[in-house]
């Protein structure tokens, strides 16, 4: 037990004051019957001397009580342990051009890519997040952290384009790993989605794969588009929307280097996965959490309880006694 205002016990100090004045006053309680008989009162006049010394005495113990409930006492917060579920997972999403193809009707793969994220960071409970978007480069979006509110909305304000074109898997790769390195989750993972080839960056895949394993992070590796890839749409104010050509003139069509990510995910002791529509996408991210699980312990606080009451109450009572045997049972007669 502890006290929320521990200044009110200086009132305590006036004790030895209170008891030093009850002690000197016991021998000067005098008082005068102005009844001629006084036998119907015997037996008053018997309990009342001794009732009216034990005044005082209730009246300290009042105060005493009186001065605990002010200072507030309140019960310790109980600390327990729960044990739960959870695991460290580094969202890594790939916004690139070619996530703008529009094989995933009636939207295309940035959009579908965006919405299955967002629900699975909302879904999540005791899991820690991180987000890293990869184009050209790799950048973290969002450290691992609980508030898996805030991962979803930093998913919708992802914006294709901020990035320079390009895919640079190996160095989202290893910047997630990165994040992951300082966790003590017993399971780490990467969830890698990509709709490429890696084309930049200063770290392959491979490589950046076989770091992460020697960390203990492993990597879950999906590969987004249709069998045969789709045409990727381009912006021109001029023109507006058109696709994506070769030299030739033919059009430019997405491909996935399937081969790579299932040596990544081989590497990192996960597994590949193909997403031919949106609703293979959400089902993969689903099918990942029920194979993901690792147990650890969170620590519960109770609310604190206000005490005050047990020390109020009696307070009370024994000030109403002491005013009962004051004023009724002891009172002198005039």
């Amino acid at each position: 037990m502890h006290f929320a205002s521990p200044w009110a016990l200086l009132g305590l100090l006036l004790i030895p004051v209170l008891v030093w004045r009850i002690v000197r006053s016991r021998g000067s309680d005098a008082g005068a019957v102005g009844f001629s008989d006084t036998r119907a009162l015997q037996t008053r006049l018997r309990v009342r001397p001794w009732l009216s010394r034990t005044v005082p005495w209730v009246r300290l113990a009042a105060y005493v009580l009186l001065i605990l409930a002010l200072a507030r006492p309140q019960t310790m917060a109980a600390v327990g342990k729960e044990t739960t579920e959870g695991i460290d997972i580094m969202l890594t999403m790939d916004i690139s051009g070619s996530m703008l193809a529009e094989d995933f009707e009636p939207k295309n793969r940035f959009t579908v890519a965006k919405e299955t994220l967002e629900r699975f960071a909302l879904q999540t409970t005791n899991d820690r997040l991180g987000l890293v978007i990869f184009a050209g480069q790799a950048f973290t979006q969002c450290p691992l952290t609980l508030d898996n509110e805030m991962v979803a909305e930093l998913v919708r304000q992802v914006e294709q384009g901020i990035i320079q074109d390009g895919t640079a898997i190996g160095m989202a790769i290893a910047t997630a790993a990165h994040r992951l390195r300082a966790s003590k989750a017993k399971s780490r993972l990467i969830i890698l989605m990509t709709d490429g080839v890696n084309n930049s960056g200063k770290i392959d895949p491979i490589t950046a794969a076989k770091a992460a394993a020697a960390l203990g992070v492993k990597i879950y590796a999906i590969g987004v588009g249709k069998e045969g890839g789709a045409p990727i749409p381009v912006s021109d104010g001029l023109f507006g929307k058109r696709y994506m050509r070769d030299p030739d003139g033919t059009l430019q069509m997405t491909e996935i280097d399937e081969e790579t990510l299932q040596k990544v995910a081989q590497l990192g002791k996960g597994k590949y996965f193909r997403a031919t529509d949106a609703q293979a996408l959400d089902k993969i991210y689903r099918d990942i959490r029920k194979m993901e699980k690792s147990r650890f312990e969170l620590k519960k606080r109770r609310p604190v309880v206000e005490e005050f009451a047990r020390y109020l109450w009696p307070a009370v009572i024994l000030l109403l006694c002491a005013l009962m045997i004051d004023e009724v049972i002891a009172r002198k007669a005039p």
